[in-house]
């Protein structure tokens, strides 16, 4: 929590002086906060390296911007030539995660291309044929405000991962007899008790030559003399 407020006020610092002292031009200004909060973001989120971000965040701002040149060149300027447009940035987006095969997570790129289309695309909408020379200016501009925004926080970002308890899995005596295996500590810390075994006796034998006479209680009757 600490390093997440020491963060904050760092990039609130550094984000002020720029605004402030126009560090980065009067045009740039309005798009600095942007470019400095989603860069913030791409060094305080946890997800891959900072290379693989920095790659994707870039990745995904030549991408919208792509979209934007297919736009003023090839594409109507309608809703049906937007809608082709967002398809092929998309579309874009989802085969560089798949060529990267997970080096690159997604959210990076869609970082890069909110930080590109949320900065230009109203100064497009003023002047669609000068996409050229307006483009490279507002682009290069809000991706200088995310490099401040990402030194900013990279360095003062959680580092820490929540720490797994490892649990020893139930391992059966038996199977770990068998398989090599090392019985868990409580095998060894509590001994077991020796089963109790059942004895087997040898059956005995009636014989009628050793049986012990028993005293018998009929009366004589045969009368006295």
């Amino acid at each position: 929590m600490k390093r997440n407020v020491l963060a904050g006020v760092v990039l609130a610092v550094l984000t002020t002086a720029v605004v402030a002292l126009s560090l980065l031009g009067a045009d740039v200004a309005p798009v600095v906060l942007l470019g400095a909060a989603l860069g913030g973001a791409l060094g305080l989120v946890p997800g891959g390296t900072v290379v693989s971000r920095v790659a994707g965040f870039l990745a995904g701002a030549v991408i919208a911007w792509v979209g934007y040149l297919l736009r003023a060149a090839a594409l109507p300027d309608s809703t049906a030539g937007r809608a082709v447009a967002v398809l092929v940035v998309l579309a874009l987006v989802v085969g560089v995660v798949a060529v990267a095969h997970g080096r690159v997570p997604l959210w990076p790129l869609l970082l890069g291309v909110a930080a590109v289309v949320g900065a230009y695309e109203r100064v497009y909408a003023q002047d669609p044929t000068s996409v050229v020379t307006t483009s490279i200016a507002t682009v290069s501009g809000v991706l200088l405000a995310a490099a401040i925004g990402l030194l900013a926080t990279v360095f003062l970002g959680p580092t820490d991962e929540p720490a797994q308890q490892d649990e020893a899995p139930a391992v059966d005596d038996a199977d770990a007899l068998v398989h090599g295996q090392p019985l868990p500590s409580s095998v060894h810390a509590e001994p077991r008790r020796a089963a109790a075994h059942t004895v087997l006796r040898e059956p005995r034998t009636f014989s009628p030559d050793v049986a012990t006479p028993r005293p018998s209680l009929a009366l004589d009757p045969r009368p006295e003399a």
